[in-house]
């Protein structure tokens, strides 16, 4: 059962990446940027950074579906902090592997640019930035340059993780 968390900064393709792995896997995708409370959404579309009291939550409400997911599942979820990751390692119940979406700041800045009807401002780019721990070192992560294009970084991270089910 392939249990897969694509994690990065706002604007790496988290969402993009991850329907795509989920489709090619034949697992459900849920978009993590739905299960924030509304005060969270309010609060980012505001320009206003998440504390870790706010992420609590949240990151427990995608615990809770990792863990349910008998047959596995893809979830987009920044997973900024290590504290963050490891909490989702603990409710998913076994092993949860990591896609990170990583990349320059200049292309980051454009994916935001370029995207519509989102709640996250390009301002908000920079404290995200600013709270990422990268995953260096820590088990079952892929990292993927976002500079590669998306159906790459798809066939890649599905071939990862196919390998990861043996």
């Amino acid at each position: 059962m392939i249990r897969a968390v694509v994690m990065g900064v706002s604007g790496s393709g988290k969402s993009s990446v991850g329907s795509g792995i989920a489709a090619a896997l034949g697992l459900p995708f849920i978009e993590g940027d739905v299960l924030h409370p509304r005060s969270n959404v309010q609060k980012m579309a505001s320009g206003i950074p998440l504390t870790d009291e706010d992420r609590w939550p949240w990151l427990d409400k995608i615990g809770v579906e990792l863990a349910r997911a008998e047959k596995g599942i893809v979830i987009s979820c920044s997973a900024l902090k290590k504290i963050y990751r490891d909490r989702l390692r603990r409710a998913a119940g076994g092993p949860l592997a990591f896609i990170f979406l990583d990349g320059s700041l200049d292309i980051l800045r454009n994916h935001m640019g370029k995207r519509t009807g989102h709640f996250m401002p390009l301002s908000m780019l920079d404290s995200q930035l600013a709270t990422l721990e990268p995953p260096t070192g820590e088990p079952l992560v892929l990292r993927q340059d976002v500079k590669e294009p998306i159906d790459g970084i798809v066939q890649t991270s599905v071939t990862w993780l196919n390998e990861l089910a043996v």
